[in-house]
C-alpha cells in the first residue's frame, strides 16, 4: 500500500503543477499583441503540449486514488465523511482540468474574450483546491 501511495502524491503532485503552469500560459497568451503570430503559435503550442502530458498525469494519480479507497479501503466507513468532500474536490479538480481545455481550445480560435486578469486569478483555483485536498486527506477534519 505504501508504494501505491507514494506514486499517487508523485502523481497528483505532477498533474498540478500542470494545471499550475498552464493558466500562466494563458495569461501570456491573452497580453500577446495582435501582430504577433509567432509568439501566438508558440504559446499555443506550449499550451497544447502541457495540457496533454498533464493529461496523461491525471490518468495515473486518479487510478491510483481509486486503487487507495476502492482496493485498500482507505477512507471508507463511519467516521470518514473527509474522504467524501476530498473526493468533491476531486470533481472540481477534474471539473477545472477540462475548463483548461476549453479555454485553450477558444484561446486557439481566438474565440476567448477573457482578459489576462481573468487568467490570472483564474490561475489560483488549482491552489484553493489543492491546499483543501491536502488538509481535508491530513486533517480529516470530520
Amino acid at each position: 500500500m505504501l508504494w501505491v501511495k507514494a506514486f499517487h502524491i508523485v502523481f497528483i503532485a505532477s498533474w498540478f503543477a500542470g494545471l499550475f503552469y498552464l493558466p500562466r500560459i494563458f495569461v501570456n497568451l491573452a497580453m500577446v499583441a495582435p501582430g504577433s503570430v509567432a509568439e501566438r503559435e508558440r504559446l499555443i503550442l506550449m499550451a497544447r503540449k502541457l495540457l496533454r502530458f498533464t493529461t496523461l498525469l491525471a490518468v495515473p494519480a486518479l487510478a491510483l486514488g481509486l486503487w487507495l479507497w476502492m482496493g485498500y479501503g482507505i477512507g471508507r466507513g463511519p467516521g470518514n465523511g473527509w474522504m467524501h468532500a476530498k473526493l468533491a474536490v476531486v470533481v472540481l479538480v477534474i471539473g477545472y482540468h477540462h475548463a483548461c481545455g476549453v479555454l485553450l481550445r477558444k484561446l486557439a480560435d481566438g474565440t476567448s474574450r477573457r482578459s489576462h486578469r481573468w487568467f490570472r486569478w483564474f490561475n489560483e483555483v488549482p491552489v484553493l483546491l489543492l491546499v483543501t485536498a491536502v488538509v481535508l486527506v491530513v486533517v480529516k477534519p470530520f
